[in-house]
């Protein structure tokens, strides 16, 4: 999508991801569509309107739309309007990649719905931002955005992810981040946990421990800022040696010593180098 060269971008949805902090942490490509895009929709106006005076691309004429979760079903009949009309409109939240716990999800949808081209500019996102500072297992993770606000609907939905062997990802309110990491350490058992706030900001800090330590420490502290919350994954069940060999000699019918040996430790969230070295021992005798 797009002829950038050219300064007119093809009709279609243009999903622009904006930085969570620090302003300088955009895009040649998302500053191009802002500066090309015929219409600009944005979860809050205010902060793109600014972020664009701070890199020097002018609004000019063109409309500035607000499109959030109290509006969407109004204004997305709009947005899809221009869209087909033959105009390209470009979309930011109000911080982050769009459709990542964002309103975008449903224009996105119904792009999709209705055959209208849809790309992105991507760019930073506070999930992958916060992994990557938190120093927990990156393999595998789950995002599973805000808990609910009440402690027995927010420890039900804890349970649910008890036996996800991955490192869970959640946003919080600082409000209740002390709550959320006590509700944490009682459902899910005193895991390594990561609390990160302000991130790419001035005063970014990771806290790290147990989540009854953390939950303790944040308690009756004022804590100010966006909050990503991490948390290890479930220890390994206990995992006999015949168990693993079944389950080496099962994938080595129909992958290579290098694939299986992937798959085994993934399976039971094992060290790769023990299990390859199984695996390649099971491969000579066969």
């Amino acid at each position: 999508m797009g002829n950038l060269a050219a300064g007119r971008l093809a009709p279609g949805l243009y999903l622009v991801a904006v930085p969570i902090g620090n302003a300088r942490d955009i895009t040649l490509r998302a500053l191009d569509i802002l500066r090309n895009a015929d219409v600009l929709a944005a979860e809050d106006t205010r902060s793109l309107r600014r972020l664009m005076e701070i890199h020097g691309v002018p609004l000019g004429d063109r409309p500035l739309v607000a499109y959030h979760d109290h509006n969407g079903d109004r204004v997305r009949p709009r947005l899809m309007a221009d869209m087909t009309a033959g105009l390209s409109v470009a979309y930011a939240s109000e911080a982050g990649t769009p459709m990542i716990s964002d309103p975008g999800f449903d224009l996105m949808r119904a792009c999709v719905e209705e055959g209208v081209p849809a790309t992105t500019a991507p760019g930073v996102s506070a999930v992958v931002t916060a992994l990557t500072l938190a120093g927990l297992p990156t393999d595998r993770f789950l995002f599973a955005g805000f808990l609910p606000n009440a402690s027995g609907q927010r420890k039900s939905q804890l349970k649910a992810l008890a036996d996800v062997p991955a490192t869970l990802v959640f946003y919080e309110s600082p409000k209740r981040v002390a709550a959320m990491l006590r509700d944490a350490a009682e459902t899910l058992g005193d895991r390594e946990a990561v609390v990160c706030r302000e991130l790419t900001k001035k005063f970014e800090e990771c806290l790290r421990g147990t989540l009854s330590s953390l939950s303790e420490s944040l308690t009756d502290t004022n804590v100010k800022g966006e909050i990503v919350v991490l948390v290890a994954r479930a220890d390994s069940p206990n995992v006999s040696e015949q168990d693993v060999t079944e389950a080496l000699e099962n994938a080595l019918q129909t992958m290579s010593v290098r694939d299986a040996a992937d798959f085994v430790s993934q399976m039971f969230s094992l060290p790769r180098r023990a299990i390859y070295q199984q695996a390649m021992k099971i491969g000579r005798q066969d």
